[in-house]
């Protein structure tokens, strides 16, 4: 399932690739959650993934505290504050990370939302990663009222996943076609 998605995802022309950040910026961006002011913890996107640059930055310049993850070699995420473009460098796994100040891998806990990468996420929120478990990791950390969603591109919301006891669901995703989508995770 991994190889089929990513080989589509590579697949898909740049044009389209751009259009869906643009589509998922706008998305997000027009909900309250994401413009009170308030604290959100986004990935930044690399490569074929599903675009969140141009939200971290619409996010930012409106003053939402936008935290971004650090990837620890213990394989946990540390996170600290995007302050625009300049702020990030060059990391391991083609990765851009933030420079500034590392708040620990605790600091999803006061995230009003948290947005993660995802190859797949089926209806009741099970998510198909790249299979180091980080952000299972992370998402076992976030608060109870914390939104948590996974961006996805439009065929990547599937019928099921592979999961493993460790795997955290998320409560919803957000697609370019679709906008962001609460799931039923009963």
């Amino acid at each position: 399932m991994r190889r089929r998605i990513v080989a589509a995802r590579r697949a898909m022309a740049e044009r389209e690739r751009d259009a869906s950040a643009s589509a998922i910026r706008d998305a997000l961006a027009a909900e309250p959650l994401f413009t009170s002011g308030g604290t959100v913890a986004v990935y930044y996107s690399v490569g074929t993934e599903p675009g969140t640059r141009k939200l971290v930055a619409a996010l930012w310049k409106r003053g939402t505290y936008v935290l971004l993850p650090v990837f620890l070699d213990s394989g946990e995420l540390d996170w600290a504050a995007y302050e625009g473009p300049d702020s990030l460098e060059s990391a391991a796994y083609g990765l851009l990370e933030p420079t500034g100040p590392r708040y620990g891998p605790d600091a999803v806990r006061r995230a009003a939302a948290v947005v993660c990468p995802a190859l797949a996420v089926d209806g009741s929120g099970l998510r198909l990663g790249r299979g180091a478990g980080c952000y299972d990791r992370s998402l076992s950390r976030v608060g109870p009222n914390t939104l948590t969603l996974a961006v996805i591109y439009d065929t990547e919301l599937v019928e099921s996943v592979p999961a493993e006891p460790h795997d955290r669901p998320v409560g919803g995703v957000v697609t370019p076609g679709g906008g962001m989508r609460v799931l039923d995770r009963r």
